[in-house]
């Protein structure tokens, strides 16, 4: 079976690395299976920033439907959740399910037998699970997160790297998970939440709400 012509959505530093994530699956895989490399594409490449990648970005997300030949799978290279949430729900329309392959980096450990993992999933290196894990579409999992018994990581949610999610905990869709966070067991996070860098969540995260420190609590601003 041929590789498969893969583009990725964003062009920023996440998005390298999701395209180095592929070329570790590529590479852990037989010669004829995997992925090559297509280019970048962007919702509006006028508004690149210092640390995107505009020599490979193809055009804006209008490129996909004008050069369908030229492709075969994508990948969600937005590593934010708020945007990775409302991106997903676009292109999911345009393009099905079947465009989005889960990519999990050869080193994650976790019980393949009973866990999950829906469409446009990244885990990436170092990510260790247990059993019984719920990865709903476009989740994200960054480098070296540890994840317990029976949790849940909702749509697009992000979790970035060295976050400890314990046994039974409920991510909300669109939830941002800080480097370095812990989430106590059995405790939901709702959708569209914020857990700051280093915090250490004991009671639940209503929806949309701020939570920062040890223990976590919400954010005040003045």
């Amino acid at each position: 079976m041929p590789h498969k012509r893969m583009v990725i959505v964003g062009a920023g530093g996440f998005a390298r690395e999701v395209r180095w994530l592929a070329q570790e699956v590529t590479a852990a895989r037989s010669p004829a299976e995997g992925y090559d490399f297509v280019g970048y594409v962007v919702s509006d490449p006028a508004q690149a920033g210092p640390h995107d990648s505009p020599r490979e970005t193809l055009g804006d997300l209008g490129w996909l439907a004008a050069h369908p030949d030229a492709w075969d799978v994508l990948a969600l290279g937005i590593g934010n959740a708020a945007p990775r949430l409302k991106v997903a729900g676009e292109l999911e329309q345009a393009w099905g399910p079947e465009c989005w392959p889960a990519l999990v980096h050869p080193s994650v450990k976790l019980d393949a037998q009973s866990c999950r993992l829906g469409h446009g999933v990244l885990l990436c290196a170092g990510v260790i699970g247990t059993v019984n894990l719920v990865f709903e579409p476009f989740a994200m999992v960054n480098l070296a997160v540890t994840i317990g018994h029976e949790s849940v990581i909702g749509r697009a949610a992000c979790l970035n790297p060295t976050v400890n999610i314990s046994g039974g905990v409920t991510i909300g869709a669109g939830t941002l998970v800080g480097t370095g966070a812990q989430v106590l067991q059995y405790v939901e996070v709702g959708p569209g939440a914020t857990v700051g860098a280093g915090a250490v969540v004991a009671k639940p995260v209503p929806a949309g709400v701020t939570v920062v420190g040890v223990p976590a609590k919400p954010l005040v601003r003045p």
